[in-house]
């Protein structure tokens, strides 16, 4: 697994003073790097409807975005022009290898990796994100300034692309491979390359409240929870109709707060809802699927990993009931399995040793083989 190398801090100071406060230009934090994907394999990538990719260059002054897929980049020429795929990490290995560099960080907050291949002068132009990024600089040479937080009026530079005013520079650096740039949200940036290049973006994400209550009305919905109405009996008389008095105000507020405060509810909202992908899986059915004894032999000789960009969660709420949450999907395999349930989602690789003490438990075996025959965990050969 890649490791962050910080030479002058450590990780706790990192947290401490930088993350979600500052931007912070990190050299050689991946040292003796090597791109995990080619140009050509990115490109490949960019061909295929299921992944999202975009082009952006400039066309005299005006700025141009277009959406994937790609069959050929001959037309847009040498320079000054990008091409940024999202989720590379759900269909590279070598790619999601980059998250657990930054292991540190829940898994819950990770959002993607975006991978880039620029043309000398390209880039997306100046712009401000709502997430955390680590920018890790591939082969070649790329220019960023970062500018302070602040009031930045931000406009729409073409309907796919929202930039924001020329900033003064707080940071001013030129990365090398291996260099990692991290910027938090609110921070206006820009990235011109320098010479050909490419670029890993390593984003870590939180939900907004409207986001989350969104999907608990949709929770709700689907499990045919919080039908029950406020009730009132013996309430006083009321003199003007048009009014909602503190009162029934106060049992509005009480009727949703009940729901909220429901840990078992919101622990198994949340955890469907995280676990939850944004972008689409590479899944490869088994053709011929595994029977539980086949799995548990085949187990025995070689390890079980899982899928980038599979997103498994527990909540300590849960979990000692050995519940977790797999791409969406409630798990309960009683009190007897936290130790699955925590190799499940902390590990990435599964042995047999790992696993041992809950082989003999047909229902999580029964599990494991529907997980892999449907392509969420795989076995390398």
């Amino acid at each position: 697994m890649l490791k962050l190398q910080l030479t002058d801090f450590s990780i706790e100071h990192f947290l401490e003073h930088y993350w979600q406060q500052k931007p912070l230009v990190i050299r050689q934090g991946l040292p003796d790097w090597r791109d995990p994907i080619s140009a050509d394999e990115l490109a490949g990538l960019a061909c295929e409807e299921q992944i999202e990719s975009r082009l952006v260059y400039k066309q005299g002054d005006a700025w141009q975005a277009e959406g994937g897929p790609f069959e050929e980049y001959e037309r847009l020429g040498e320079r000054d022009w990008s091409l940024l795929v999202q989720a590379v990490n759900h269909w590279s290995p070598e790619v999601a290898e980059l998250v657990g560099a930054f292991s540190f960080l829940p898994k819950w907050r990770m959002d993607d990796v975006m991978v880039s291949y620029a043309t000398p002068g390209g880039g997306v132009g100046p712009h401000i994100d709502l997430y955390d990024v680590f920018i890790c600089q591939g082969s070649g040479r790329r220019r960023w300034r970062v500018g302070a937080r602040g009031n930045h009026r931000q406009f729409a530079a073409h309907a796919a692309l929202l930039h924001t005013d020329p900033f003064e520079a707080i940071i001013d650096v030129e990365l090398l491979p291996g260099d990692i740039l991290y910027i938090p949200p609110g921070f206006p940036h820009d990235g011109v390359t320098l010479e050909e290049s490419m670029s890993f973006s390593v984003g870590f994400r939180t939900k907004s409240a409207r986001d989350m209550l969104s999907g608990l009305a949709d929770h709700l919905i689907d499990k045919e929870l919080g039908n029950a109405l406020i009730e009132d009996p013996q309430r006083p008389r009321h003199h003007q109709q048009g009014r909602v008095d503190a009162s029934d105000f106060a049992r509005i507020r009480a009727h949703l707060q009940a729901l909220l405060d429901d840990k078992a509810l919101i622990a198994d909202f949340a955890g469907a809802y995280l676990s939850k992908t944004k972008c689409q899986l590479d899944l490869q059915e088994l053709e011929e699927p595994f029977g539980a004894p086949e799995l548990l032999e085949e187990l025995a000789r070689q390890d079980l990993l899982r899928i980038g960009g599979l997103r498994c969660f527990y909540l300590d709420e849960t979990v000692d009931e050995g519940i977790c949450y797999v791409n969406g999907e409630r798990h309960d395999f009683g009190a007897g399995a936290r130790g699955a349930v925590l190799a499940l989602c902390d590990e990435e690789r599964l042995s047999h040793a790992t696993l041992a003490a809950w082989l003999e438990q047909p229902a999580f075996v029964a599990e494991l083989t529907q997980w892999v025959n449907g392509g969420f965990w795989y076995f390398q050969d």
